[in-house]
C-alpha cells in the first residue's frame, strides 16, 4: 500500500500488529492525525516525512510527528523503534549480568587471598601470628580485616608499599613488624591501637611519623632504624609513657628531638649513625636511660650533665669528633662501659700495664677505650693541666 493515506475522522487502520486511528472527536484534528491504540503515542501533521518524538501533551500522551505519508513508512517507523527499545533492554541486561559477574570474580578472589593469608598464621608463645617473609605483597587485601583476631604481625621483605587504613581494626593487635619493606608512610589510623607494645618499622622509606601515634599509650618498642631520610619527630610522641626502648639509628637527625629526653621510662636509646652535632644541656633529665648509643656522629663535644646520668651503664661515642672527655664523667660509678674509639681525642694514651680482661670482654676494647681508659685519660689531663698552670706561675 503506497501514497498518501487519507482517513475520515474516526475511521481505522490496521496493521499485522498494531492499529491505527484518526482522533476522533478531537476539535482541530486533521485526516492524518492517528494514534497508536493502547500505546499512548500520537502522530501529528506536519511538513516532515520522519516520524520524531515531542514532549508529553496536556493529556499525559506523548505526541509524535509524520507526514501524510504511506503507511509502509509509519510500519516501520514504528518497527524501528520496538527494535530499539529491545535493543536497549538487552544493553542494561548485560551491563547488569557483567557487575554481577566481575563481583563474583572478585568475592573469589578474596576468598583465594584470605586461604593464603591463614596459611601464615602460627601460635607461638600463645599469640596468633600472621607471618610472611620473603614474598611479594605490596598491597595488603581488605579481606585480611576477618582476621581481626591475630596478635602479631611479621611480614618481612614483601616489599609492602603502605601500611593499610584498616589496621585500626585490629584491637588485639601487640606486635606490629614490619622492617625490611618499602613503607613510605604511617598513617593516622595506627594510633588507635591502645594495647600495642611493640612497633618495628625499620629499613624502610619513612620520612614523616604523625602525632597520632602517641595514641598508642601501650607502646614499649619503637625501632625507626634505617628510614635515612627520618630528620624529626612529633613533640606529642613525649605522651608515650611506656616507651622503654627507642631506635633513631640510621637516619638523617641533626639534633637530638625533645620529646626523647622527656620520655620517662625510657631505658634504651640508639641514636648512632646520624648527623648529631650537638647533645642538649638538659640530658640528664633521661633519668632511667640504661643504654646510649651516640656512635658515627659528629660530636665535638659532651656537655657536663651526662655526668648526672645515674643510671646510664653503657656509653658509645665511637666515630665522632671528640677532642676531650669531661672530667665530672670520673665520678660515673654505675657506668660500666664506655666506648671512645676513633676520636681525635686532644691525649693519645695507652694503659700499661695492661689490666686483665673479665670473662666475655674484648681485653683490646677494655684496655683502650673501656672505662679504665676514661679515667686514666681524665686524670692525665687534669695532671697536666696543672703542670701548665705550675709552668706559667714559675715563668711569671
Amino acid at each position: 500500500m503506497t501514497g498518501q493515506l487519507k482517513l475520515s475522522r474516526g475511521s481505522e487502520v490496521r496493521f499485522p500488529s498494531t492499529t491505527w486511528r484518526t482522533a476522533a472527536g478531537r476539535r482541530g484534528a486533521s485526516a492524518a492525525h492517528v494514534r497508536v491504540l493502547g500505546r499512548g503515542v500520537d502522530l501529528k501533521r506536519c511538513d516532515s516525512a520522519v516520524a520524531q518524538r515531542s514532549p508529553v501533551d496536556s493529556r499525559g500522551e506523548m505526541v509524535g510527528v509524520v507526514a501524510c505519508g504511506s503507511v509502509s513508512s509509519i510500519k516501520a517507523l514504528w518497527e524501528t523503534r520496538i527494535k530499539k527499545r529491545k535493543e536497549e533492554q538487552e544493553q542494561r541486561k548485560n551491563a547488569r549480568g557483567g557487575a554481577t559477574d566481575r563481583l563474583g570474580v572478585r568475592v573469589w578472589e578474596d576468598r583465594v587471598v584470605l586461604a593464603r593469608l591463614k596459611e601464615k598464621l602460627q601460635t607461638k608463645d600463645g599469640r596468633l601470628v600472621l607471618q610472611v617473609e620473603n614474598e611479594e605483597w605490596k598491597s595488603l587485601p581488605g579481606c585480611l580485616a576477618q582476621l581481626s583476631q591475630v596478635q602479631e604481625w611479621q611480614i618481612h621483605r614483601a616489599g609492602l608499599l603502605k601500611i593499610p587504613h584498616f589496621i585500626s581494626s585490629f584491637q588485639n593487635l601487640l606486635v606490629l613488624d614490619l622492617s625490611r619493606n618499602t613503607l613510605s608512610e604511617i598513617p593516622e589510623q595506627i594510633g588507635k591501637l591502645t594495647r600495642l607494645r611493640e612497633l618495628m618499622l625499620s629499613c624502610n622509606r619513612i620520612q614523616f611519623v604523625p602525632a597520632e601515634l602517641s595514641g598508642c599509650e601501650s607502646l614499649e618498642r619503637l625501632d625507626l632504624a634505617m628510614n635515612r631520610d627520618l630528620n624529626e619527630l612529633p613533640d606529642q610522641l613525649r605522651n608515650l609513657t611506656r616507651l622503654q626502648h627507642l631506635d633513631l639509628s640510621m637516619n638523617d637527625f641533626s639534633v637530638l628531638p625533645a620529646c626523647v629526653v622527656s620520655l620517662p621510662a625510657l631505658r634504651w636509646l640508639d641514636v648512632g649513625g646520624n648527623r648529631l652535632q650537638h647533645l642538649p644541656e638538659d640530658i640528664h633529665r633521661m633519668e632511667s636511660l640504661h643504654t646510649l648509643w651516640l656512635q658515627r656522629n659528629q660530636l665535638e663535644k659532651i656537655p657536663d650533665n651526662i655526668s648526672r646520668m645515674e643510671s646510664l651503664d653503657t656509653l658509645v661515642l665511637s666515630g665522632n669528633r671528640l677532642r676531650d672527655i669531661p672530667a665530672l664523667m670520673e665520678g660515673m660509678s654505675n657506668l660500666r662501659f664506655v666506648n671512645f674509639r676513633d676520636n681525635p681525642l686532644a691525649l693519645d694514651l695507652t694503659l700499661y700495664p695492661k689490666i686483665p680482661a673479665e670473662d666475655g670482654e674484648d681485653e683490646e676494647d677494655r684496655e683502650m677505650f673501656g672505662r679504665e681508659f676514661m679515667q686514666m685519660y681524665i686524670r692525665v689531663s687534669r695532671e697536666r693541666a696543672h703542670a701548665a698552670l705550675n709552668e706559667h706561675r714559675v715563668t711569671q
